[in-house]
């Protein structure tokens, strides 16, 4: 009998879903409101009854599920449990649990970056490799860990939380985590432009991003024109992130390392300031690991959550 299953991406303002036949091709996607007001007690609930429509709509019978996979923005053990995660308004929350209750199908989540991390390897970026490090550049940094084809999820659910390894001893202000001097101050969207700001108010020096809305875009742009200042904070960026990465092959040794992310967008010459920072400081046996862009996009989420259930 063909398997079937469900992906399920939740985020702070859509959940995207996915329906699945057993050899990953996707038969329908759709996205519906994520409702996070009181405490997020209606996401799980929604979540159920939209995967019940499709079933009907597909024809498909329960027997035929083999499950639904689903991710989330915040740590989550093994077990499906989350302590807590501020874009959703949860607090403890027993996801599968719930999931598996209210659909009558198993199910089993794991972290956003890490999941999309093993739909990469499965089908994107990171296709042909078992062992993937992923890193996704977009508001904030996020990252996943996949070895020997499964998620290294951590003790406490936080493993691949790459955006809050400290890299600086100089940054006063804090990072969304309360620390100081994490990655994702300088790797993310918000980090490369506030980089830029500060460029351009150190130097009155001409540059094409002046007068314009600061954006990672805006610099990788400016950097593909010889904007001397955007080169100045491209190389920053390389260096924070390119020194970063070479600290985490040292203890992972990935196959591949596979950039995602909005920041990814700026294609190849993104890559090319990683690797001019991340070959001198990386361990001998890691300095030849080759560097991807991630190629799923915005449905490595989905893709990642039916590999969770496909296995």
């Amino acid at each position: 009998m063909k398997k079937y299953c469900f992906g399920a991406d939740i985020g702070g303002t859509t959940v995207k879903l996915g329906l699945f036949d057993q050899d990953g091709i996707v038969l329908d996607k759709w996205e519906i409101p994520t409702r996070t007001e009181n405490e997020g007690i209606a996401i799980l609930p929604d979540m159920a009854a939209s995967i019940k429509e499709k079933i009907q709509e597909h024809g498909l019978h329960m027997e035929e599920i083999a499950g639904i996979g689903v991710d989330v923005p915040g740590p989550i053990s093994e077990d499906g449990i989350v302590p807590h995660t501020a874009n959703l308004g949860w607090g403890y929350k027993e996801v599968t649990r719930e999931l598996t209750e209210l659909t009558g199908l198993p199910s089993e989540a794991g972290n956003d970056a890490n999941v999309a991390a093993l739909g990469e390897m499965w089908l994107g970026g990171g296709k042909g490799h078992t062992n993937v490090l992923m890193i996704t550049l977009g508001t904030g940094v996020g990252g996943g860990i996949v070895v020997n084809g499964k998620i290294l999820t951590g003790a406490h659910g936080a493993g691949g939380e790459i955006g809050h390894i400290h890299v600086d001893d100089e940054i006063k202000e804090c990072c969304g985590c309360g620390n100081q001097g994490c990655l994702e101050q300088f790797a993310s969207a918000t980090g490369i432009a506030r980089l830029g700001r500060e460029a351009l108010e150190a130097s009155d020096q001409p540059s094409v991003m002046r007068g314009k809305e600061m954006s990672a875009k805006l610099v990788f742009d400016s950097v593909k024109e010889g904007d001397e200042l955007a080169i100045q904070v491209a190389e920053r960026f390389g260096g924070y992130l390119g020194k970063a990465l070479a600290g985490m092959t040292a203890v992972l040794d990935p196959e591949i390392i596979v950039v995602g992310g909005g920041v990814s967008k700026a294609g190849e010459i993104l890559l090319d300031y990683i690797r001019k920072y991340y070959k001198p400081c990386a361990f001998k046996s890691t300095k030849e690991t080759p560097f991807a862009l991630a190629e799923l996009g915005n449905d490595a989420g989905i893709y990642g959550c039916a590999k969770l259930i496909l296995g």
